[in-house]
């Protein structure tokens, strides 16, 4: 190998690992085998005579220098990549992968419209779309764009508004609501049972309620702690307590009359959603395709 030679799927390798946390998982997103990515990874310290990662038999984490190297490399990385596409584009049009990252009711209320509308007009390329709940450095991690609430989304980037202004929604089947009653005010919260939510970083997710200027936020109580809203979904269908969720998510079983929702006065417009990624001078010409369209796209609901 030359001395200053490195190969772009050797860098990818390590984005990739440093993502996922795990060898496995980083080489189905590869498509390549678990020991050909070690190999490659293996190869790559002993060319830079640093360990990138620290690994035992149940993790992998990255080490000061591994975390070095991608804050310098993972920005060049996607300038070249851009560079690349952009030789092609002039021949085939927008092409390649887009990566974007999203917490999943963010997926499914605001992204996957204008994702949909995307490949239909563009063909050529690919979306890669990760859900999570984590906060992550979307440069970092190797992604083009990260849909987050306004109030999330880093201050050195671009940002553009996607979807209906959210709001919080409390709901409980109409069994429930027969036998322990309405609650009228949050606090009155702390008498009922309550479905708690534990987020990816093993924090309870704390109800938050708004009215008049007057700011509530509880640890609410109640026999049953998930981490997955469909789970929540389906116990509060059980009659099993309360449950707090995004209101786009709950709005076909609100129609329906499976859920009954309360305390609306208490849950105000929020943040609206926004797609946003770095200011880079030549983006390639599929992420300057996506972003057109959702400028578009925000100008028609303007």
């Amino acid at each position: 190998m030359a001395q200053d030679r490195l190969s772009l799927n050797e860098l990818d390798a390590v984005i990739a690992v440093a993502r996922r946390g795990s060898f496995r998982q980083a080489a189905i997103d590869l498509n390549i085998s678990t020991t050909a990515l070690s190999t490659t990874i293996a190869q790559l310290e002993a060319h830079l005579e640093s360990r990138l990662f620290n690994r035992t038999t149940r993790s992998v984490a990255i080490t000061e220098a591994g975390r070095i190297f991608l804050e310098q490399v993972g920005p060049a990385l996607q300038d070249l990549r851009a560079a690349l596409d952009a030789v092609r584009s002039h021949t085939v049009g927008p092409s390649g992968t887009l990566r974007i990252n999203a917490f999943a009711s963010a997926a499914r209320s605001a992204l996957l419209p204008l994702v949909m509308e995307f490949v239909q007009q563009h063909p050529k390329v690919h979306i890669d779309l990760v859900t999570e709940g984590r906060l992550v450095d979307i440069v970092a991690d190797g992604f083009d764009f990260g849909v987050r609430s306004a109030s999330l989304v880093p201050n050195d980037v671009i940002m553009i508004p996607i979807g209906q202004p959210q709001r919080y929604a409390v709901v409980g089947s109409p069994a429930y609501f027969e036998k322990h009653g309405n609650p009228r005010t949050p606090s009155a919260l702390l008498q009922h049972q309550c479905i708690r939510v534990r987020l990816p970083n093993g924090a309870i997710f704390p109800w938050h309620f708004e009215r008049d200027g007057e700011v509530t936020r509880l640890d609410v109580t109640g026999p049953l702690t998930l981490d997955e809203s469909s789970v929540v979904k389906v116990a509060v269908k059980q009659g099993m307590g309360l449950g707090f969720f995004m209101e786009q998510d709950v709005h076909d079983e609100i129609g329906t009359g499976q859920f009954v929702r309360t305390l609306q006065d208490w849950t105000p417009p929020r943040d609206r959603l926004c797609l946003y990624y770095p200011n880079r001078r030549n983006p390639s010409a599929a992420a300057k395709a996506f972003i057109d369209l959702a400028r578009a796209r925000q100008a028609d609901q303007a």
